[in-house]
């Protein structure tokens, strides 16, 4: 799934909205695309009310039009970004930036579209009562701290906000790390999430190559690996997660590599392009989007992993089985309850005795959650970060959001963890609301997506153990939902091309917590 470049180039589809078109042509509920000034709108029409605005996620380029409405609200059928129709503004990651809107008319019973409208300056929530604090620090610079970061001032916080990161790079789209960007179909600029002038035009003060050490609970303070200290009325844990490190001989070799920053991305593409093959070690997500990428480069692709059949533990037999045939029907080949004893020079050694010729390889036998300063800090720790509903940790004032936290998730009723990129943008959204006062609990229902070649599959909950689970259409004809449930409750579904079916069941979720948390 790129993002949309050639929208503007591409023939414009529908009718011309300024001609207007007949009210009796868009039906309650109903949505239509046509265009204004050379630009792709969406209608929409709630009740008495027509809404126009841009046609297309400012995510990815997901078409709006095939979206679900829900409310005064447009979800992306792609990664369900979450639009306000009467604002345009962007209302859940992994969407940003919000949507142009237009002016409508209705008269003699049709429907015109006028002049785009200017972008309004939002009003930030009501605060809450108590002081508003004025020194944000943020330690991280993945999807929870920027997302967090952006929410300060999108509410028009004016204090200073400090962001440290141990990276090189400023925020970067991860997903694209393992996916479009590595198979070599998306442009380098397409990798920040925002532009270095992001930071400096919103007074963040983004600091890389910086390692925090320790944080000072009793002056409020993060002390820095270099002795300085950054003072703080508000903290954001947003550490994420390091890879779990290959402990066998050989796997400090030069050529054997890890993927979760932009450098290290940079460096496999360097090492595949004189590389005929590769050895991928474990089937997770990461593992077979690195493996379909250096597909799509012309590499041998070599999987090893200790399971039966990759994705079972998360998304089942079913699926486990599609995944790997779909692998192989692209050449991949798989080493399945295997895994690598030693890597010595361009072979890996495997647990069955065999041997893999391999020119450079990659791990992804998972990630570990970086709870080190929290730990240290004398914070509550489970496997985690322990948060309350409102993230905020066992210390009052310091928050925590990401790879890192473990929340109470109110749809499995269970303390949860997740590694998932959009969770941690969502979390670090309301993390900053609740630094500012506010009172909001986090209860997005979690949600991923996975790339494999032209394949993609999205999944909304969050099932750790089921008893059953439903399928919904053909798994192998890639036209499927699957409903993991426990004791006759869905719990998380996992879809191939039905993105209306698995937005409504992520609305069915929510739907269901609300009604749940009224009874208490």
């Amino acid at each position: 799934m790129e993002k949309n470049v050639a929208e503007g180039a591409t023939k414009l589809a529908g009718p011309d909205l300024v001609q207007g078109i007949a009210l009796s042509d868009l039906p309650d509920g109903g949505k239509l695309v046509g265009h204004s000034s050379g630009e792709q709108v969406l209608l929409v029409r709630r009740g008495t009310e027509v809404f126009a605005t841009s046609a297309t996620c400012t995510h990815y380029g997901g078409p709006l039009a095939e979206g679900l409405l829900v409310a005064d609200t447009v979800r992306c059928p792609w990664h369900h970004a979450c639009f306000d129709l009467r604002t345009g503004e962007a209302l859940r990651a992994p969407a940003f930036n919000p949507l142009a809107c237009w002016a409508v008319e209705q008269r003699d019973g049709r429907i015109f579209v006028g002049e785009k409208l200017k972008r309004a300056a939002r009003k930030p929530r009501s605060r809450s009562s108590g002081q508003v604090p004025d020194k944000m620090v943020i330690i991280g610079g993945g999807a929870a701290g920027f997302a967090a970061a952006e929410m300060l001032r999108r509410e028009q916080f004016q204090g200073s906000i400090v962001m440290v990161s141990d990276d090189c790079a400023p925020p970067v789209d991860r997903p694209n790390l393992s996916k479009d960007y590595l198979a070599g179909k998306a442009p380098e600029d397409w990798i920040p999430l925002r532009g270095e002038k992001f930071y400096a035009k919103n007074n963040i003060d983004l600091r890389l190559n910086t390692k925090a050490d320790r944080i000072d609970l009793r002056s409020l303070e993060v002390v820095l690996a270099d002795g300085s200290r950054i003072p703080y009325d508000r903290l954001l844990l947003a550490t994420g997660a390091e890879p779990v490190r290959l402990t066998v001989p050989g796997a400090d070799r030069p050529h054997v590599h890890t993927l979760r920053s932009f450098a290290d991305s940079k460096a496999i593409i360097a090492r595949a392009a004189a590389a005929r093959r590769v050895a991928v070690l474990g089937a997770s997500f990461i593992g077979l989007e690195v493996a379909a990428s250096l597909r799509a480069r012309d590499i041998d692709v070599h999987v090893v992993a200790p399971e039966k059949r990759p994705m079972e533990r998360v998304l089942g037999p079913q699926m486990g089985d599609f995944i790997r045939a779909l692998h192989e029907e692209h050449g991949t080949v798989f080493h399945l309850e295997e895994t690598a004893t030693s890597i010595d020079g361009g072979k890996v050694h495997l647990s069955g005795g065999s041997t893999l010729a391999a020119d450079f390889v990659v791990v992804g036998i998972g990630v570990r959650p970086r709870i080190g300063l929290a730990e240290a800090a004398g914070l509550a720790v489970d496997r985690g970060v322990a948060v309350d509903a409102f993230l905020e940790t066992s210390q009052p004032g310091i928050f925590a959001a990401g790879d890192i936290a473990r929340w109470p998730d109110p749809h499995s009723g269970e303390n949860i963890r997740v590694e998932h990129w959009v969770v941690a943008q969502r979390q670090g959204q309301t993390a900053a609301l609740n630094m500012l006062g506010h009172r909001e609990k986090f209860v997005a229902v979690p949600f991923f997506w996975s790339q494999h070649y032209d394949v993609p599959i999205n999944y909304v909950g969050h099932a750790e153990r089921w008893d059953e689970i439903v399928v919904e259409g053909d798994v192998a004809a890639r036209d499927c939902l699957l409903r993991f449930r426990s004791k006759g409750r869905t719990l998380a579904a996992a879809s191939i091309f039905r993105d209306i079916e698995s937005l409504e069941a992520e609305v069915a979720m929510e739907r269901q917590m609300a009604t749940e948390d009224a009874r208490g």
